[in-house]
């Protein structure tokens, strides 16, 4: 973005405070040959919480309004912090996905922060909320009827490489705009549940945010927080890393998200310390009508050195890495489905939402109770040994 660029004034909205007369409804839809139920105009409900699920260690809670919480094992290890429904849902602007849209025009930019209560009313707005039968994926998605730009990102795990959020900008028109996006309140490694609960700006003092290679974020401690006279590094940390813009600036804090949504400029960030923890992608964008523009920002946690080395070894290949991260996420799918069809979870009736509530059910039992392995097969050794406790 040049200079006289940035000497444009920042405009809110074609037709301030526009009432959108768009009626609540759910419907199954279709999207990449995958089953998913839509709720259209799902801003028009009460902010609800759901659950998005994986075969493995995964867990997240999100509220339909953007807000989240998620981590692997459990609460102890989580990647943004974990707090009751309502707390989350208030939070909705300063944790989790944050997006940042100015759109370019001959005398002016136009700022859009796509799922944002900021400014409300400024654009006629469409949001939607799609979830995958298999309650394994989430989509959000806002499409602005003024500028004639949708934004989509959507949750899905992997074993291998954690939670990744691949986001979609789509034009209807030939359009120039300048793009920030990514995920705030990241957590380092090593913060248990009731420190952060109970202590969360001390957490924040010990804070250490380091970008390695073009785009690897790393998010530890400067030292585990303990209260005893002994020694105590921290030698893991939770990872974000992206894939799919070219060369984008990185910032590894919300400090300079301000500057960006009023027209300033942004540097790449190297060392962010006490200061919580984010992950920004800067790129300015062309779009031809009817063109998508996608990426991909991935997030571990509990990552040593030697893991850390692997990935950025594998970042200057993201193509293949892309590749293995998708391939990674259907295999998830898989399992899961595996899983399920074990405790004998996968019917077929006339009545597709049945068959889709039952598996659901399912689900959720075998997460709280597991399944029998090997076809229900019991070694007797074992049996015997249990009867006799």
């Amino acid at each position: 973005m040049s200079a006289t660029d940035h000497a444009k004034p920042i405009h809110l909205g074609l037709q301030p405070f526009q009432t959108v007369d768009a009626a609540t409804s759910g419907t199954e839809v279709t999207l990449d040959g995958e089953t998913y139920y839509k709720i259209s105009a799902v801003d028009k409900m009460r902010p609800f919480f759901m659950s998005i699920v994986s075969h493995s260690d995964h867990w997240m809670f999100l509220s339909s309004n953007g807000g989240l919480s998620a981590g692997r094992k459990n609460s102890d290890f989580a990647l943004f912090p974990y707090y009751t429904d309502d707390k989350i849902t208030e939070a909705a602007e300063t944790t989790g996905s944050k997006t940042v849209v100015l759109v370019e025009g001959e005398d002016r930019r136009t700022l859009w922060l796509p799922f944002s209560e900021q400014y409300r009313g400024s654009y006629n707005l469409e949001r939607n909320l799609y979830k995958n039968a298999f309650g394994n994926k989430v989509i959000f998605e806002e499409i602005n009827h003024d500028l004639g730009l949708s934004f989509q990102y959507q949750w899905a795990a992997s074993e291998r490489f954690g939670f990744a959020r691949h986001a979609k900008l789509t034009s209807t028109k030939a359009v120039k705009v300048s793009l920030l996006d990514g995920i705030q309140n990241v957590l380092p490694y090593g913060v248990p549940e009731g420190l952060q609960r109970g202590s969360s700006n001390l957490v924040d003092a010990y804070k250490k945010c380091e970008l390695e290679g073009d785009s690897l974020g790393i998010y530890a401690l400067s030292a585990i927080i303990s209260d005893k006279a002994e020694p105590s590094e921290a030698l893991k940390a939770n990872v974000v890393w992206s894939i799919g813009l070219d060369a984008p600036k990185v910032l590894l804090s919300s400090q300079q998200v301000h500057a960006f949504q009023t027209g300033g400029a942004v540097v790449t960030e190297t060392d962010i310390k006490a200061e919580r923890g984010a992950y920004f992608v800067q790129a300015d964008l062309e779009l031809a009508a009817g063109e998508s523009k996608d990426w991909i920002l991935a997030t571990n946690l509990g990552q040593s050195i030697r893991s850390v080395v692997q990935l950025k070894e594998d970042l200057k290949a993201p193509k293949a890495l892309k590749e293995s991260l998708l391939k990674d996420i259907e295999d998830g799918s898989n399992r899961l489905m595996e899983l399920v069809a074990a405790s004998d979870g996968l019917q077929l009736t006339a009545d597709r939402r049945r068959n889709i509530r039952h598996f659901a059910n399912t689900m959720f039992n075998i997460m709280r109770g597991g399944i029998f392995d090997e076809n229900y097969q019991i070694d007797r050794a074992d049996f015997m040994a249990y009867i006799d406790r």
